[in-house]
């Protein structure tokens, strides 16, 4: 009897990307295709791979980033600068439903891989072009990094101490665009499953982190003063923001309407008139006057230990947090609750990773190995009708990698 239970299927099971990725942006985005099944690509430079690959080493001797955003793909080393190199990455599309890439201004369009280019040839073909600014414009042919467009959408402003503006420690542009490519794939497969014809995507990193700043460009609306950088407090809640302990230890809390203003002074504070003083009796008010009630608040603080106060805030129903670093969120107990770690397979051993976030009932998110540069270069090249000798000929020449 076979007790081997059959995979259940992924949504994105049968579909082929192929992506000329590089860094951050690009890569997450087809990660994500890869975690709903997707079979995905990765064109990469013969020898060095994804620059990525070398931004650092702490993973086993293996850069943070690229383990994190490159599970479960396959790694093909062309040199797309030789035509049959350039022949073997047309004859990849042929087959392929999506095409990503987020090389430098002008450059896949350089190489007949425009939208234009392609879609006589592959009509059902998907394309997403992910750039710094988008593919017009004045900015167009500016190049983009992280810091570069933070600054540019005005994340720098309302983001650190009123002294200094300070970046965010993650890179939020190019996330931002990738998971706006993901999504706008996953609705241009769709559309192609209503219209049978494949779309262009044009992805910017500006315009993904100014959707974001959202909330900050209305706050400043018509003229307005825009919101004051709080550090890590709230720039118009208050109190929401950390708080010290007796014990040195810092209190993550935020408050959201009068009740558990009321409750905040009632049950953790035990100064209920607190809550009726003309400071301190409004959002606004609050905020006005945010020194001196933080120091009312540091005050009674400073008779209990940070685990009791987040004993009181809980007990009040005042909401909280614990202000971890990364060992902190490593050994999470609610991620480990939830069971959310799986292994992962790198070319240097196996190393822990997070689930996808979403629990879906109906399938299992793929968590496969991440490649090597130039892993499954023979594989795929055979896949296409290659013979051994033409593969062998081709990585003599440094067409691709070994």
């Amino acid at each position: 009897m076979n007790t081997q239970s059959t995979p259940r299927p992924r949504p994105l099971d049968g579909i082929t990307v192929v992506s000329l990725e590089h860094a951050v942006a690009a890569p997450f985005c087809t990660r994500q295709l890869a975690d709903l099944g997707a079979r995905v690509i990765k064109v990469e430079r013969p020898g060095s791979g994804d620059f990525a690959r070398g931004y650092d080493q702490r993973v086993l001797g293996q850069s943070s980033h690229f383990t994190w955003i490159n599970r479960s793909k396959e790694s093909l080393a062309l040199d797309l600068k030789q035509p049959l190199a350039q022949d073997a990455l047309m004859q990849l599309l042929a087959g392929a439903d999506v095409l990503v890439q987020n090389l430098a201004p002008g450059a896949a369009a350089r190489m007949g891989l425009s939208y234009e280019a392609l879609q006589q040839r592959f009509p059902r073909l998907i394309v997403c072009d992910i750039s710094g600014y988008g593919a017009d414009g004045p900015y167009r042919d500016k190049k983009a990094y992280d810091l570069l467009i933070q600054s540019e959408a005005g994340f720098l402003s309302i983001t650190g101490t009123p002294e200094t503006p300070s970046k965010a420690g993650i890179s939020v542009a190019d996330i931002a665009a990738g998971m706006y490519a993901y999504t706008n794939i996953l609705s241009a497969l769709l559309l192609r499953g209503k219209t049978g014809e494949g779309s262009h995507i044009d992805v910017s990193m500006l315009e993904a982190l100014g959707e974001w700043m959202g909330y900050p460009m209305y706050y400043a609306f018509d003229g307005a003063a825009p919101p004051p950088r709080t550090g890590s407090s709230h720039a118009s809640i208050y109190p929401y923001g950390p708080f010290i302990a007796g014990d040195g230890g810092t209190v993550m809390l935020g408050l959201q309407n009068e009740r558990e203003w009321q409750a905040f002074c009632d049950k953790v504070l035990e100064q209920p008139a607190l809550a009726k003083d003309p400071r301190f009796d409004s959002n606004a008010r609050r905020n006005e006057n945010r020194a001196a009630l933080q120091a009312e608040i540091l005050q009674i603080f400073s008779h209990y230990t940070a685990q009791q106060i987040v004993e009181r805030l809980d007990a009040a129903s005042i909401a909280n947090a614990h202000v971890n670093d990364m060992a902190g969120l490593w050994a999470h107990p609610q991620l480990q609750a939830r069971d959310r770690w799986r292994n992962v397979s790198t070319p240097k051993g196996e190393v822990a990773a997070l689930l996808p976030p979403g629990l879906n009932s109906a399938f299992d998110y793929r968590m496969d190995a991440v490649p090597a540069v130039g892993e499954h270069t023979p594989r795929i090249l055979a896949s296409l009708g290659w013979s051994a000798e033409q593969i062998e000929a081709l990585q003599s020449a440094k067409n691709i990698a070994d």
